[in-house]
C-alpha cells in the first residue's frame, strides 16, 4: 500500500446564531490512500462522473458476484422487506403487522423520499452504462448538471425548451388539467411533456413535478405584481435559493441528521472536492444517495377524496396495472381524474392525516423487486430496483463500505454484523457492496431513523459541496440570504410552505 498526498482545496462555512455566514477559505491537508489496485485516476468533468475516492472495488465483475449480488437484490431475497401485500393497499398501511420486518420512522414523513427523488433527478442521470460491467466515470456522460438548478424541471428554458413552457406567457411553465386537479403537460398517448422522463416515474414524483411548476408560476405574478422586468430568471432564481434552503434545513438534517449537516458547514469538505471541477461523484449516485429506495413505503393513499369521494390507496407499483388505462397502483403515466396528490399524506400539514417514511434498513418495500418497465429509464431488466441497485455498485466498481469507513476514520462494521452474506463464499460479509453497508450502518447506529456516519458524509458533502462551488446556489453567491417568500415561520421555508405558495395544498385544492 502506498500513500498520496490528496489535492488540497480551497473553501468552508460556518454556522453562526442560525445564519449561515461566509468564512475566510483554508486548505485542508487531508491524506488520500490510494492503493495500488485501486481504479485508475482520470479528471473528472461537469458533463460526467467522478470518484471520491482512489479505493479499490468491494469485489471483481466475476460471473460468480454477478449472481451472488443478484440474489441478494432479487424478489424474496436479503433486500425484500417481505412485506403482505394480500390485504390490498389500505390494510398495507393500516396494519403494521403485514409489514413485520419493516417499520415506520417516526421522525419523517412520507413525502421527503419523493423530495430526495427529485433532488436526485437533479443531480444524476446515466443513460449509457451496462449493469454490473465495469464503466469508466469519468468517461461516462452525466446528463444532469452537478447543481441544484432543477434542470430536470426547467430543462433549457423558454427559448432552448418551449415545449415546456406556456405560449401565450412564455416565462410560465405549461401546466395541464388532470381531471379534478393539475398535472403536467402530456401527449395524447400519456407521454409527459417534461425535461426528464423520470419525473414521470410515479404519481407522487408527477405530483411534485408539478407543484415545482405552479410554485414557479406563481412566483412570477408575485414579481411582476412588484413590477420586476426579467421577470423569468427572477423566478427562476427565487425558485431555485427556496428549493435549496429546503434541502440544507429540511432534507439533510432529516436525512442525514443535524450533527452531520452541522459537521460539513462548519469543517469544510474533508473528501470531496469539487473547487477545481464541480463533478457528480459516482459514491454519491451509485451508492449512497440510493439509501432512499429503502424508505418508500409499500402502498400510500394518493388522495383522500378522489376515488369517487373516498381515499384513492394504491401500491406504488403493482403488476395487477399493467394494462390498465387507469392504473389500479400509483405509477405514473397516466391522466384520470383520481390520479392527483392529496399531500397532506406526505407533509404535516398539522390536520393528524400525514403518514411516516419506512425505516432505513436492509430491508426494502416488496413492490419495488417487481417494476414495470414504464418506471425504468433504460427499459430494460432486472425489473427488480435493488438488484438494479447491486449490479450497479459492480458497474462503477465501488469500494467496501468497511473500506470507506476505514478510511474516513469511523467504526467499522465487521463481518459479524453480516453473516447473512457469507453464505455466498465471496468475502462480502467482509468486503460490503457500500449500499448495503449504508442501509445497515443507518440501522445499527440511528435505528433506521436517519443515515449513519459513511453514508450521512457522502451526501452532505456532495450536496453541499455542490451548493458552494455553483455560482446560482445561494450558498456560494449569498450566504446570508433567507426566504422571501410567505411562511408560517418568517425566516424560514419548508416543503408545506412550497406547496401552500404553489397552491397544491389541500386547504386550497378542496381534498
Amino acid at each position: 500500500m502506498r500513500k498520496l498526498s490528496r489535492r488540497g482545496f480551497l473553501g468552508g462555512i460556518g454556522v453562526g446564531a442560525g445564519v449561515l455566514a461566509a468564512q475566510p477559505a483554508k486548505a485542508f491537508g487531508v491524506i488520500n490512500e490510494i492503493f495500488d489496485d485501486a481504479p485508475a485516476a482520470a479528471a473528472p468533468s461537469a458533463v460526467t462522473f467522478g470518484r471520491i475516492f482512489g479505493i479499490p472495488a468491494f469485489a471483481p465483475a466475476s460471473s460468480a458476484v454477478v449472481a451472488a449480488l443478484s440474489d441478494i437484490g432479487k424478489a424474496g431475497g436479503l433486500l425484500d422487506a417481505k412485506d403482505d401485500l394480500s390485504q390490498g393497499p389500505a390494510a398495507s398501511i393500516l396494519d403494521p403487522t403485514l409489514s413485520p420486518n419493516h417499520h415506520d420512522n417516526p421522525r419523517m414523513t412520507a413525502g421527503f423520499h419523493f423530495l430526495g427523488q427529485l433532488i436526485d433527478h437533479d443531480l444524476t442521470f446515466d443513460l449509457t452504462s451496462t449493469l454490473g460491467v465495469p464503466a469508466v466515470p469519468e468517461q461516462t456522460r452525466n446528463q444532469r448538471t452537478p447543481a441544484l438548478d432543477l434542470d430536470n424541471v426547467y430543462g433549457g428554458g423558454p427559448q432552448a425548451s418551449p415545449k415546456l413552457y406556456d405560449p401565450a406567457d412564455p416565462a410560465k411553465f405549461l401546466v395541464q388539467s388532470g381531471g379534478q386537479f393539475e398535472d403536467v403537460p402530456r401527449e395524447a398517448d400519456g407521454t409527459a411533456i417534461i425535461a426528464d422522463p423520470r419525473n414521470d416515474e410515479n404519481m407522487m414524483i408527477s405530483g411534485l413535478h408539478v407543484a415545482i411548476l405552479k410554485f414557479h408560476n406563481n412566483v412570477v405574478d408575485a414579481l411582476r405584481a412588484q413590477g420586476v422586468r426579467d421577470v423569468f430568471n427572477a423566478a427562476h432564481r427565487t425558485v431555485l435559493w427556496h428549493y435549496q434552503w429546503i434541502i440544507l434545513h429540511e432534507y439533510l438534517p432529516a436525512n442525514i441528521g443535524q450533527d452531520m449537516t452541522t459537521a460539513v458547514l462548519s469543517n469544510g469538505l474533508l473528501y470531496f472536492d469539487p473547487y477545481r471541477t464541480p463533478f457528480m461523484p459516482i459514491e454519491f449516485s451509485a451508492a449512497a444517495f440510493r439509501f432512499g429506495h429503502a424508505q418508500i413505503r409499500p402502498s400510500y393513499r394518493a388522495n383522500l377524496k378522489g376515488d369517487n369521494g373516498s381515499p384513492f390507496f394504491g401500491f406504488i407499483f403493482d403488476p395487477a396495472g399493467e394494462g390498465q388505462a387507469d392504473p389500479v397502483d400509483l405509477r405514473g403515466g397516466f391522466r384520470a381524474p383520481r390520479r392527483f396528490i392529496g399531500w397532506q399524506t406526505f407533509f404535516d400539514f398539522g390536520d393528524g392525516q400525514v403518514k411516516q417514511n419506512k425505516l432505513i434498513k436492509t430491508a426494502v418495500s416488496t413492490p419495488l423487486f417487481q417494476l414495470p418497465l414504464s418506471a425504468i429509464a433504460t427499459h430494460d431488466q432486472p425489473v427488480s430496483l435493488m438488484a438494479r441497485d447491486m449490479l450497479r455498485m459492480l458497474t462503477w466498481s465501488l469500494p467496501s463500505g468497511q473500506r470507506l469507513a476505514e478510511f474516513m476514520g469511523d467504526p467499522v462494521i465487521d463481518a459479524g454484523h453480516f453473516p447473512e452474506l457469507a453464505k455466498y463464499g465471496l468475502g462480502l460479509d467482509a468486503n460490503t457492496p457500500p449500499l448495503y453497508y449504508i442501509l445497515r450502518e443507518a440501522d445499527l447506529v440511528n435505528g433506521g431513523t436517519h443515515l449513519g456516519p459513511v453514508g450521512g458524509r457522502i451526501i452532505g458533502e456532495t450536496i453541499i459541496g455542490l451548493m458552494l462551488v455553483d455560482p446560482g446556489a445561494f450558498l456560494s453567491s449569498n450566504p446570508n440570504w433567507t426566504p422571501t417568500l410567505p411562511s408560517a415561520t418568517p425566516g424560514t421555508f419548508t416543503m408545506v410552505d412550497l406547496l401552500k405558495f404553489a397552491k397544491v395544498d389541500p386547504a386550497s385544492r378542496g381534498q
